[in-house]
């Protein structure tokens, strides 16, 4: 295999760069006029789903350019944009939500993220309500990965007791790292590993437990990066698969590399921040944080993942799930399910069945 450095602007390691100033926007006074002013048409036309929530009922003249322009600009560049500056404060959490999803909608298309079929998925530590809960659903600090589409949004709701900011690396950078250091590592990684995957996200959608998975790609035109070693290590667990100890070697070695101070980026998301990362050429996780002991006070994050259309499709040995996955797990999804409002009552009437955390 002939490979060759990813150059170009997504090829960025952390200790050269600000994200301050290479991939912010504060919003102005105009534009968070704009906002208020779509949500006020939301409101205006009933109670609307989430799925409804879209560029025609929530319209935004001038930002709305930036937003719809936002797929080329994480493509084409460092792969990130951190859009400060929304008064979060002023709105219930509900409101909160459909200004996020009406933003978001003018950037790209909202997936399903589980077999539960939600759209907008809440980044929160319930792991003292739900038995085996997922990474989004826990507490503390969270290895580098990334996630099953073309764009992942998050936005901040309430910030921790303290820590828990957002760790970043681009995958080109590591990629070119090995490339001068372990070029035998780096061709591991354009093969096959076997990942399982959770088996209710399997069951209500196209029922492949397993599935054949490259890490890095160029099959599309484009380098791109699909990283999840914890779905590896359940296929070796699981007797699924057997890595190889140079298979084995390569995925450690990119998590070093993505864990070294001059390689990754630490990014603080402030309350009403909205984060977007190119999911495609970037990894993230975060650092680990202390969090308050009542739910609703907790480090509370609301996710997206957001298609773009008229990017390149991915080869079918990248990623985890399709559409006919995506097609089983809405058929799961409630009405308004994901309204902070009725996540939280949930929440509520779920803690006392649980027991107290040891």
């Amino acid at each position: 295999m002939s490979l060759r450095p990813i150059a170009g602007k997504a090829a960025w390691r952390g200790a050269g760069l600000d994200y301050r100033s290479a991939g912010m926007h504060r919003l102005s006074a105009a534009e968070i006029a704009e906002i208020e002013a779509a949500l006020g048409h939301l409101r205006s036309l009933g109670e609307r789903d989430f799925p409804e929530i879209g560029p025609d009922s929530f319209p935004l003249p001038t930002l709305g350019t930036m937003l719809s322009g936002l797929g080329d600009r994480l493509r084409r560049g460092v792969g990130f944009l951190l859009l400060r500056g929304l008064p979060c404060e002023r709105y219930a959490a509900d409101d909160l939500a459909r200004i996020y999803f009406g933003l978001c909608a003018h950037v790209g298309r909202p997936l399903p993220q589980s077999h539960q079929g939600e759209l907008l998925g809440h980044v929160i530590d319930v792991s003292d309500v739900e038995a085996q809960a997922r990474g989004y659903h826990a507490g503390g600090a969270q290895g580098m990965h990334t996630d099953n589409c073309d764009i992942v949004a998050l936005i901040c709701v309430r910030a921790a007791k303290s820590g828990g900011q957002s760790r970043i690396a681009s995958a080109a950078a590591l990629h070119n790292a090995l490339l001068a250091t372990r070029p035998d590592l780096l061709e591991q990684l354009y093969g096959e590993y076997v990942f399982r995957r959770m088996e209710l996200d399997a069951s209500h959608g196209s029922g492949a437990i397993t599935k054949k998975v490259v890490i890095f790609s160029q099959a599309s035109g484009e380098f791109s990066c699909n990283l999840s070693g914890v779905y590896a290590r359940r296929a070796v667990a699981a007797g699924d698969a057997v890595m190889t100890p140079r298979q084995t070697e390569a995925l450690d070695a990119l998590q070093r590399l993505a864990a070294a101070p001059d390689v990754h980026l630490d990014m603080s998301i402030g309350e009403g921040d909205i984060q977007f990362l190119n999911n495609r050429i970037l990894l993230h996780g975060r650092t680990h944080y202390e969090d308050w002991p009542e739910i609703p006070r907790r480090r509370h994050m609301m996710r997206l993942w957001l298609q773009v259309p008229s990017w390149p499709t991915l080869p079918a040995n990248q990623g985890m799930h399709g559409p006919v996955d995506h097609e089983g797990w809405l058929r799961q999804r409630r009405p308004l399910m994901e309204m902070p409002s009725r996540y939280f009552a949930e929440m509520a009437r779920r803690r006392p069945l649980c027991r107290a955390p040891s």
